[in-house]
């Protein structure tokens, strides 16, 4: 409800599994838009991982996007192959900063460019066999 963006939905198990537990190492790509200006020593952390309601976060792949002076927001790319329960959102509370828009932007090599909000798409069969094989 409170993200937009990518969703696969399935009724196989364990393709699911295969895409969502953290040991497969599938990446969810994220695009955030964050109060405030997130500094080095912010990206450093989430970089390391940090600590969300007594659970050290893997490390995160971070990229900053942009930052409005005048809003004094920034727009960040964020890359975790976790996916507890809001975790970006509570990654980011962890260094201060406030989630105002979050889309999940990607999974794995699956992006939403090509999709309009409220829109789908069928996967491809191979699609789902490059997600199965890796």
């Amino acid at each position: 409800m409170y993200t937009s963006g990518a969703l696969i939905l399935s009724n196989d198990g364990d393709f699911i599994y295969k895409i969502t537990h953290p040991k497969h190492e599938i990446e969810k790509t994220y695009v955030a838009k964050v109060s405030g200006k997130v500094d080095e020593s912010s990206q450093e952390k989430l970089r390391r991982g940090v600590e969300i309601e007594n659970y050290i976060t893997r490390p995160a792949k971070l990229k900053i996007l942009n930052y409005d002076k005048q809003k004094d927001q920034s727009q960040i790319e964020i890359i975790i192959h976790e996916g507890k329960n809001r975790q970006v959102r509570k990654m980011l509370e962890s260094i201060g900063k406030k989630t105002l828009c979050l889309e999940r932007t990607k999974i794995d090599f699956l992006d939403i460019n090509d999709i309009k909000v409220g829109k789908w798409r069928y996967l491809k069969p191979e699609e789902v066999d490059k997600l199965i094989k890796q």
